[in-house]
């Protein structure tokens, strides 16, 4: 039982393009000391704004160039710092059990620990609030509130979508899909991931079952229909199983 593939349109950071955002990690590579500095900012700016690549769209701001880099800068902390921040990180490998209470989960931290080899994880996108697969996670901090985060990148996306996610609130154990004779196993009240496909993007988001109206199945599988409610906006929609992913604790039930 897996889910489709979750793609995402492919929004940059600021406007960049593709392009833009591969040099400028290249850039941040090769000179990690010099990238933030306003000239070099500047000048890159303006290599953009002329570049073919953004013909009709809007300029290139050399500010927004520098807080780029100020946030990739995070991301790439100095060896010294990484070791220091290594030894001051829990291991999260220890707790990385289902939380039914929030239905939440710990990740693991550094390399795949062999008993959580066969556990798959998914994270919620502040920039949608669409749930994605884990591919990597990368590093993590702690914030002045204490509350973890992780830098994570999504499966399909490159280093330019990589995202920070709070640990306790937007990452879990990956939602499953249910075979077409499984779907008495989904109730009214369970929270689910119901597939979303649009002109340019496709994602899942979380709703509610608020009602179940059973129905014979034939050759084409399971006919029976779910009402929704997204817990986003609100909004109800009526769905059949095929576009329905479930968390795992569902599998369970008799």
């Amino acid at each position: 039982m897996d889910l489709r593939p979750r793609k995402r349109q492919i929004q940059t950071i600021s406007g960049f393009t593709q392009a833009e955002v591969e040099k400028m990690e290249n850039l941040l590579i090769e000179s990690r000391e010099q990238v933030c500095d306003s000239e070099v900012c500047k000048k890159l700016a303006k290599t953009f704004t002329r570049s073919k690549g953004r013909a009709g769209k809007p300029i290139a701001k050399w500010t927004e160039v520098q807080a780029w880099f100020q946030n990739r800068l995070v991301c790439y902390p100095s060896k010294d710092n990484s070791a220091e921040a290594n030894q001051k990180l829990p291991d999260y490998t220890e707790g990385c059990t289902l939380n039914k209470a929030n239905e939440s989960s710990h990740i693991p931290k550094g390399q795949k620990d062999p008993q959580l080899s066969d556990l798959e994880f998914e994270a919620r996108s502040s920039k949608d609030g669409a749930w994605y697969d884990i591919d990597t996670f990368i590093t993590h901090r702690f914030l002045n509130s204490e509350e973890p985060e992780a830098l994570v990148r999504f499966v399909g996306f490159g280093l330019g979508e990589d995202e920070w996610v709070n640990v306790r609130k937007a990452v879990r154990e990956r939602s499953v899909a249910l075979e077409n004779s499984e779907c008495n196993k989904v109730q009214v009240g369970d929270l689910i991931l119901c597939f979303q496909e649009g002109k340019d993007e496709e994602k899942y988001l979380e709703a509610q079952v608020i009602e179940i109206q059973k129905k014979l199945h034939d050759i084409r599988g399971c006919r029976c229909l779910f009402v929704i409610r997204y817990t986003g906006d609100d909004t109800e929609e009526t769905i059949r199983l095929r576009r329905m992913c479930v968390r795992p604790s569902i599998l369970g039930r008799p």
